[in-house]
C-alpha cells in the first residue's frame, strides 16, 4: 500500500484523499476537484490552478497531524475562555457549513442506495443548528461573566448558564454518538466516492474536536468558574 511519505506530485489527487480524507480541506482551499477530477495527478491539478505543487504537497503531508498539548488546567479562566473561542469555536464555525455541504451532497447522490444517509443528514443538521446557538450563548452570556469573575469584578451568576451549557453538551454528544452508530464508526462503503469519504472523515473530526472542546469546558473551565464565583461571594 502507498505510504504517506511515498506520495508525491505524480500521484493522483484521488490517492492523496483516499489515504487521508482530511486532505480534502487542502484541495478545497485551492479549488482543486478531488472527486470527479480525482484522476489528475497533483502536478496536473496544480498546473490547472496555476499554483506550486510542492507547496500544496507540504500542506497535504501535514494535514490531520495538529495537536493541542498545553495543560489548560494551569491557564487563567480568561485565557481558557479566549482559547476555546479562538480555537474550537472558530474552527467549528468554519467546519459546520463545510460539512453540511458534504452531507447534503452525499445524501443527494447516494441517498437512494444508502437510506441511512437521510437520518445522518437530519441528525447532523440538528447538531449543527444547536451548536451554532450554543456557541452564541457562550460567547455572549457565559464567557463574559467568567471573564468578569476572573478579573475580580462583580458578575452575574454563572450557575444556571453552566447547567444549560452542560445539558446542551449532553445533547450534542448524543447526536455525535448517533452519527457514529449510523455510519458504522465512520466506515466508508467500498465503492464510496471521495466526497462520501470526506464527509465521514469530517464527521469523525468534528466528534473528536467536540470531545476535547467539551472536556475543556465541563472539566476545567466551568468547575473553576463556579469555584471562583463561590469564593467571591
Amino acid at each position: 500500500m502507498t505510504t504517506a511519505t511515498a506520495l508525491n506530485v505524480d500521484n493522483t489527487v484521488s490517492q492523496w484523499v483516499v489515504e487521508l480524507p482530511a486532505r480534502s480541506r487542502i484541495f478545497e482551499k485551492y479549488g482543486i476537484d478531488y472527486c470527479c477530477g480525482g484522476k489528475a495527478t497533483l502536478r496536473q491539478a496544480c498546473a490547472r490552478r496555476e499554483i506550486t505543487p510542492e507547496a500544496v504537497m507540504t500542506e497535504l503531508r501535514a494535514a490531520g497531524h495538529e495537536s493541542d498539548q498545553r495543560d489548560w488546567s494551569t491557564a487563567t479562566l480568561t485565557e481558557l475562555a479566549d482559547h476555546i473561542e479562538s480555537t474550537h469555536h472558530a474552527w467549528l464555525k468554519k467546519e459546520l457549513p463545510r460539512v453540511a455541504m458534504l452531507v447534503h451532497r452525499t445524501f443527494t447522490v447516494h441517498g437512494l442506495h444508502y437510506p441511512y444517509l437521510a437520518e445522518v443528514k437530519a441528525t447532523y443538521d440538528r447538531f449543527a443548528a444547536e451548536m451554532d446557538a450554543h456557541m452564541f450563548k457562550e460567547e455572549r452570556i457565559l464567557f463574559p461573566r467568567i471573564r468578569q469573575i476572573d478579573g475580580g469584578q462583580v458578575a452575574l451568576e454563572v450557575d444556571q448558564p453552566v447547567a444549560i451549557m452542560e445539558h446542551e453538551h449532553d445533547r450534542a454528544g448524543a447526536d455525535l454518538a448517533k452519527l457514529r452508530s449510523l455510519t458504522s464508526d465512520y466506515t466508508a462503503p467500498a465503492e464510496a466516492c471521495n466526497t462520501f469519504r470526506a464527509m465521514l472523515d469530517a464527521l469523525g473530526e468534528i466528534e473528536a474536536d467536540t470531545h476535547i472542546h467539551v472536556h475543556k469546558e465541563n472539566n476545567i473551565l466551568f468547575p473553576r468558574a463556579l469555584a471562583a464565583q463561590g469564593a467571591s461571594q
